[in-house]
């Protein structure tokens, strides 16, 4: 072999080291799919305006949810609890909207997700619990108080500007729930990559040790991404009131699963250090634009959860190996 024909080889394996796969996964993964669909269920409904656009109001609280998670675990921690902040949030903001209106209603929905928040991010941060075991912890713990609020009962929503503001409503003729979506994809992104804080989160979950040094805050930023968690979380508990037009303490209880994909999927680390709002959106919808597919090809809630299950292992061991790296 020429010295040409080395030096080439080797500048094109350098080159293609230096592109990260891992990034292009969840696109890659997401146009695969829908191709997928598209040609085994084109004649079952899948491509039909109805259809795709019910795909993107039904993963609206999952990828709110999903912005959440992106700051916990690119801070190096994980956050457990969301389905049961979910649940309690939106139970929180039916009970009080019945007794005294609506703003002191979502003011006590958002007031309880950021007070969970609170709770996790204080003995996280501030008492060093790992943040599995806490998380976990109060993911039963608020499980049971969600399922007391209301013995078991499901509240109804009849609001009519709630739920217009927050599931059924449009503006300009985009359903709510997309512009709550892409409100906070905009905002979540621009804080993520644009500002001082986003830097810092990423900082933590790298190094911690070297943050501190460095001058950041630790203890603040794993408090601080674990309250906006809880508080994002409880967002998607009134979006799911709102769309329901009811409270039920089933809310977001089978949904961490599906979050976790999708923010693993979407290019976040799962040991912190890096991560992707866009990615989670694209995971999200990926997540969502499976379920409906495997649904209409009859695969039974059992085959699904496989499904999603075989997902995060595979988005897991890439995440692993990314940052082995």
């Amino acid at each position: 072999m020429s010295s040409s024909q080395a030096g080439r080889q080797s500048a094109g394996s350098t080159l293609f080291s230096r592109i990260n796969l891992q990034q292009y996964v969840v696109y890659i993964g997401f146009l695969a799919i829908f191709l997928f669909f598209a040609v085994t269920l084109g004649d079952s409904g899948f491509l039909t305006t109805r259809n795709l656009s019910n795909i993107v109001l039904q993963t609206a609280p999952v990828t709110i949810m999903a912005i959440g998670l992106v700051f916990v675990l690119s801070a190096g921690e994980i956050d457990l609890s969301i389905g049961s902040i979910v649940a309690v949030s939106a139970l929180s903001a039916a009970v009080v909207m019945a007794n005294f209106g609506m703003v002191p209603g979502i003011l006590a929905g958002l007031g309880s997700g950021l007070a969970i928040g609170f709770v996790n991010g204080v003995l996280v941060a501030y008492v060093r619990l790992p943040s599995f075991l806490v998380t976990l912890a109060t993911l039963g713990l608020f499980a049971g108080v969600a399922r007391s609020l209301t013995d078991l009962r499901s509240i109804p929503v009849t609001d009519p500007l709630f739920t217009g503001f927050f599931g059924s409503g449009a503006l300009f003729g985009v359903p709510s729930l997309i512009w709550w979506t892409v409100i906070a994809v905009i905002v979540g992104h621009l804080v993520f990559r644009e500002t001082r804080f986003g830097a810092h989160v990423l900082a933590t979950g790298d190094n911690a040790r070297a943050a501190s040094v460095s001058g950041i805050k630790v203890p603040r930023m794993r408090l601080t991404v674990l309250m906006i968690s809880g508080g994002l979380a409880a967002l998607a508990g009134l979006l799911y009131a709102g769309r329901l037009q009811a409270a039920k303490y089933t809310l977001g209880e089978t949904d961490l699963m599906t979050v976790i994909a999708a923010v693993i999927v979407g290019g976040t680390l799962l040991n912190g250090g890096k991560g992707s709002i866009i990615g989670a959106l694209v995971g999200s919808l990926m997540m969502g634009m499976l379920n409906n597919g495997l649904i209409l090809m009859g695969l039974s809630v059992s085959d699904q959860m496989i499904v999603r299950g075989l997902i995060i292992l595979a988005a897991v061991a890439v995440s692993l190996r990314e940052k082995q790296r």
